[in-house]
C-alpha cells in the first residue's frame, strides 16, 4: 500500500481537496492518503462547499500539522504551493516528491461569488492533478 501525504500551508484549503478527491478516486486498497499544513488554519467553508458540488463529502477533515512519523514513512509526497516546498521538513531520499504550485483560493479578494469561482478553479485543477496519478 503506497502511503500518499499532500502539504500546503495551513491545511485549509489545497491539500485539503487533494485529500479528498485521492480518497474518491484513487483505490482504497492501493492508497492510504492524508494531508497536512506547516501550519493548521482549519478547515475553510468554501473548501467544503465547492467539494460538497461535485459530489465530495470532506465536512469531517480537519486541520491538522505535519506529522513527521507518516511524513518520514510516506511513499509520495506532494507539495501543492511553494511556502510548504520550501518550509517542509528535508523529503527522505526514498521518498518521491512532486510540486504543484496552485494558488491559495483563501488569498482570492472580490465579492462571494468571485472567492467561490477561484476555489473552483482550483478545485478542478486539482481532481485533474489526483486522476493522473492513477
Amino acid at each position: 500500500m503506497k502511503k500518499v501525504y499532500f502539504l500546503c500551508t495551513g491545511n485549509s484549503c489545497r491539500s485539503q481537496m487533494a485529500e479528498g478527491y485521492a480518497k474518491q478516486i484513487l483505490p482504497a486498497n492501493n492508497f492510504k492518503i492524508e494531508s497536512a499544513g506547516v501550519e493548521a488554519h482549519g478547515l475553510n467553508p468554501m473548501t467544503i462547499k465547492v467539494m460538497a458540488e461535485d459530489g465530495v463529502d470532506i465536512s469531517k477533515q480537519y486541520s491538522k500539522l505535519i506529522d513527521l512519523q507518516y511524513f518520514n514513512t510516506a511513499d509520495i509526497i506532494i507539495t501543492l504551493c511553494g511556502d510548504a516546498k520550501d518550509k517542509c521538513p528535508m523529503i527522505p531520499a526514498q521518498t518521491k516528491s512532486l510540486h504543484w504550485p496552485l494558488s491559495d483560493p483563501a488569498q482570492t479578494k472580490g465579492t462571494i461569488e468571485e472567492q467561490l469561482q477561484e476555489f473552483r478553479n482550483i478545485r478542478d485543477q486539482i481532481k485533474a492533478l489526483i486522476t493522473e496519478l492513477k
